[in-house]
């Protein structure tokens, strides 16, 4: 998002803030901040004064509420002026917010990493207060600059959810307002017009009526089912990622899904990954974790000898599943799951084939990106250096990863987003974004370079001086979470997967069980002799039922056999898009071949 849409976006954070603590005074008021789609607010109802109300705005805020509060926004808003930002002490700060202790959690904190900052002779975090009308905000900034942006902006309050104060579940949980915002009301329109279509592309719901995976309460929440079906959509297009890998020099590696602690300890995922990690412990009482993610495995594989600079790059790729502890309550489809499948790969290297290996896994993403239909957009992924307890390594290995990530960009000729504090803990990373059918952005493919994992593992070359070279490691996804990214294209296509991606790619429709279904069986069998994915529907039902469910299952071509095409031995196919047309089988069967070879 441009920064104009966050500031405006942030703004209306405060706005709502002081909206509820007008409406619901003593209420605490926790972080407000700007989101992909909005904003929200997170508050703390448990203190507020509500003798002013009458038995139903008692009870427990609803989204029945959100239109009262939303009119209070608006009324606010008439009478401010200007966001007026100033400088206070820890003093002042712990005076104002004596009552909120989420306001002095937050205000402990920015001092400790001013602390850590001037040891660092970094640039210190000020601690700011923000007013606006009535309402002040403990807020780092980044607002509007006119009040009129708020009032020619689209906005409006959208739904109410429950959320633990820092994401944490051992906290309170807080009550969160979500509201929708854009610069002008035309673009909030069409964004709720482009929701509604969404709701009717719901992967949860086409991939239940399409038989492409289920959930079970046995199994549990957060660990989808593949069918049949479902399992050949994935390993198409796994196969794909592996056939343009193989073409460059790609090896196949297999790992455990099971560690000790103790690679974990190494590889800094024991520190920094603690609460995601599912942990076990052996009847000898030893800890093992389930892996969440494949870099320190694949750094053992490179690990068990002593390479020569000859023998670089090594280039380890796997289709392995990682784990990780989500809350239930984020757990959404195959969106965000707890067993993730990753289409992971690692290139060992020396430093000077790192930009050229980056390149090589630009071009795959590019390949495969564009098979699937997908315009690409890019955002390189930086620490933030205000927080560096936050990362390994040293502020010169994270400077010297990034200009390498800036240069590859440039030197591809693309622009990038930079993301402050969105890389991982070990290297930053360029996520490519890629815009679906309904507009909106997904993050895909990575490339991250990594110059700390191959620190803290040791791992080096023999050079041409015979001496002890680290090299570095380059992680690359290009579908990341293959559940994730089904998803998305299960909505980007709307169930209507082109001819290659299809898990039934033809439909064999008898009109009659008894005249015909000799000739459709053997129409079928020379299809699957051809590689054609095919579904024999011989069962005695009318045409017109098999037709519907033909179009209901969103099946690319269905061929009709009646009595016409017993006797000619032609066929009659229909389309997925209601075209019809004559053709040999051999005829079929070479334009299906042409259409799957050519990724349509």
């Amino acid at each position: 998002m441009d920064n104009k849409l966050h500031n405006l976006r942030h703004s209306l954070a405060h706005l709502l803030a002081a909206a509820v603590l007008d409406i619901y005074p003593g209420t605490k008021n926790t972080i407000g901040p700007a989101i992909d789609n909005g904003f929200y607010y997170d508050f703390d109802f448990q203190s507020a004064d509500l003798r002013g109300l009458n038995a139903d705005e008692r009870r427990q805020i609803s989204n029945n509420d959100l239109p009262k509060i939303e009119k209070k926004m608006r009324e606010i808003l008439k009478t401010w002026k200007e966001f007026e930002g100033r400088e206070v002490t820890e003093k002042e700060a712990k005076e104002i917010y004596k009552d909120n202790p989420y306001k002095l959690e937050l205000i402990d904190e920015i001092v400790s990493r001013r602390s850590a900052a001037a040891k660092a002779m970094a640039d210190e975090e000020k601690l700011t207060l923000y007013k606006s009308g009535e309402f002040t905000d403990l807020c780092r900034g980044g607002h509007i600059e006119n009040i009129n942006e708020l009032k020619k902006a689209g906005w409006k309050l959208s739904h109410i959810a429950g959320a633990y104060w820092r994401g944490d579940e051992k906290n309170k949980m807080l009550t969160r307002i979500y509201g929708l915002a854009f610069k002008t009301p035309k673009e909030l329109e069409e964004y709720e017009k482009m929701i509604e279509e969404a709701k009717k592309r719901d992967h949860r719901k086409l991939g239940l009526e399409l038989d492409l995976f289920t959930f079970s309460e046995l199994v549990g929440p957060g660990l989808p089912l593949w069918t049949p079906k479902g399992t050949i959509l994935r390993d198409v297009l796994d196969n794909f990622v592996w056939e343009l890998r193989k073409e460059y020099g790609y090896e196949r590696v297999d790992i455990p899904h099971l560690t000790k602690k103790e690679l974990y300890i190494r590889s800094g995922h024991w520190e920094k990954f603690q609460d995601d990690l599912f942990k076990v412990t052996t009847r000898e009482g030893h800890e093992y974790a389930l892996k969440p993610m494949n870099c320190p495995h694949h750094t053992q594989i490179y690990a068990r000898r002593q390479w020569s600079y000859r023998d670089l790059p090594q280039r380890y790729a796997s289709t392995t599943k990682v784990y990780r502890d989500e809350q239930s309550g984020e757990l959404a489809g195959l969106s965000r799951v707890l067993a993730i499948t990753q289409d992971d790969a690692h290139v060992f290297c020396r430093s000077s084939q790192a930009k050229e290996e980056m390149v090589k896994i630009w071009d795959i993403i590019e390949r495969f990106y564009g098979a699937v239909g997908f315009a690409l957009s890019y955002r390189l992924s930086l620490h933030d250096p205000k927080q560096m307890e936050k990362y390994l390594g040293t502020a010169e290995t994270w400077a010297k990863s990034e200009q390498e990530l800036r240069d590859l960009v440039k030197e591809k000729g693309k622009t990038a987003i930079e993301a402050i504090g969105e890389a991982t803990f070990y290297g930053p990373k360029i996520d490519f974004m890629a815009k679906d059918s309904l507009g909106r952005q997904w993050q895909v493919a990575t490339i991250q370079l990594d110059m700390n994992m191959p620190e803290r593992f040791d791992l080096t070359c023999v050079n041409e001086k015979s001496e002890k070279e680290r090299i570095v490691m380059i992680h690359a996804a290009i579908m990341g979470s293959i559940e994730r990214y089904l998803s998305i294209i299960i909505e980007h296509f709307g169930g209507a997967f082109p001819l290659w991606l299809s898990p039934v790619q033809v439909a064999v429709l008898s009109i009659s069980e008894e005249r015909h279904s000799d000739y459709a069986k053997e129409i079928y069998e020379k299809l699957k002799e051809g590689d054609i994915r095919a579904e024999l529907w011989n069962e005695n039902e009318s045409i017109s039922k098999k037709i519907r469910n033909f179009r209901l299952q969103k099946i690319p071509y269905a061929v009709v056999i009646g009595d016409k095409e017993v006797e000619s031995k032609n066929l009659t196919i229909e389309s997925r898009a209601g075209t019809k047309e004559n053709l040999s089988t051999k005829q079929f069967i070479e334009k299906l071949k042409r259409e799957i070879g050519n990724k349509k």
